[in-house]
C-alpha cells in the first residue's frame, strides 16, 4: 500500500452529544468513561473512527454501542482541533448532536457504560474539552430551532401547547406569556388538535396536538414571529477550538 511519505498520523475520535426534553426540562446523555484517563468520568459518548467507516457510520455505530439507541436525529457539528485536547495522543474529535425524545429511549440505555440523563444547568465537571462541544451545541441547536422544525424531534407525536411553551423557553432561557404564546402557535394553524387531554399537570388538562407536518415543512415561517431573534446566539466558533 502506498503511504504518504514523512507524515504524522493522527487519530480521529467522534463525540456525541445527545439532547433530550423530559417535558419540563432539557437533559444531557452522559456516560462515566471506561478507560484511563480520566476513567470513570463522565463524559461524552465517543469513540475512534474505523478505517472502513464514514465520520457518520462511526457515530451511530457508538451511540447504539454506548447507549442502544439508533435511527435518532443526529447532525455533525465541528471539528476540535486543539493539539493539547486529549493528554495521551494528538487526536482530532469531530463532534455530533442529536436529539431524541427520552421517554422513547429511555428503556434502551446500556447499563455497561452507567448512561444517565442529567439537566443541562446542572451537569457534572466533563473531560477534556466535552463541556465546550456541549455549549457550542447548545448554541447551533438555539441557531437552527429559529428556522427549521428541529425541535420537534424532542417532542412525542402528541404534545401539549404548556409543553411546547416549555421547549422554547427552555431552549432560549426566556418566559414566553402564555396566553400570547396560545394565540400565536394556534393562529399558524400548524397543529391538529386531538379529542384527549393530558391530565397529569392539572385538574382541568391540556389538549393534547400533532403537528401537521405538511403544513409544517411548506410555512414554518410563521412560527417564527415569537422566536427570539437567533443571531444573538451566534458565537465565534474558534475560540471553542
Amino acid at each position: 500500500m502506498i503511504k504518504y511519505s514523512g507524515q504524522t498520523r493522527i487519530l480521529v475520535a467522534v463525540d456525541c452529544i445527545i439532547f433530550g426534553f423530559d417535558g419540563e426540562n432539557y437533559k444531557l446523555l452522559l456516560v462515566q468513561r471506561g478507560f484511563a484517563p480520566e476513567r470513570a468520568k463522565w463524559s461524552l459518548m465517543g469513540g475512534f473512527i474505523r478505517p472502513e467507516e464514514t465520520l457518520e457510520q462511526a457515530a451511530n455505530r457508538i451511540l447504539k454501542q454506548l447507549t442502544g439507541l439508533e435511527n435518532v436525529y443526529m447532525e455533525q457539528l465541528q471539528a476540535f482541533s486543539n493539539p493539547n485536547r486529549d493528554p495521551v495522543e494528538r487526536t482530532i474529535a469531530v463532534a455530533f448532536f442529536a436529539l431524541i425524545d427520552i421517554h422513547k429511549y429511555e428503556k434502551q440505555l446500556s447499563k455497561d457504560y452507567h448512561a444517565e440523563w442529567f439537566p443541562i444547568k446542572e451537569m457534572p465537571q466533563l473531560i477534556f474539552d466535552h463541556e465546550k462541544m456541549v455549549e457550542m451545541a447548545k448554541n447551533s441547536l438555539r441557531y437552527k430551532a429559529a428556522f427549521h422544525p428541529i425541535l420537534f424531534e424532542l417532542l412525542p407525536e402528541k404534545f401539549t401547547i404548556p409543553q411546547l411553551q416549555a421547549l422554547y423557553e427552555g431552549l432560549y432561557d426566556t418566559t414566553l406569556d402564555k396566553r400570547n404564546f396560545s394565540r400565536k402557535l394556534l393562529s399558524t394553524g400548524l397543529l391538529i388538535k386531538q379529542a384527549d387531554k393530558d391530565k397529569e399537570s392539572s385538574k382541568k388538562g391540556a389538549f393534547y396536538y400533532k403537528l401537521d407536518q405538511t403544513k409544517y415543512l411548506d410555512d414554518f415561517q410563521s412560527f417564527l414571529n415569537f422566536i427570539p431573534k437567533p443571531d444573538k446566539f451566534l458565537i465565534n466558533e474558534t475560540s471553542l477550538n
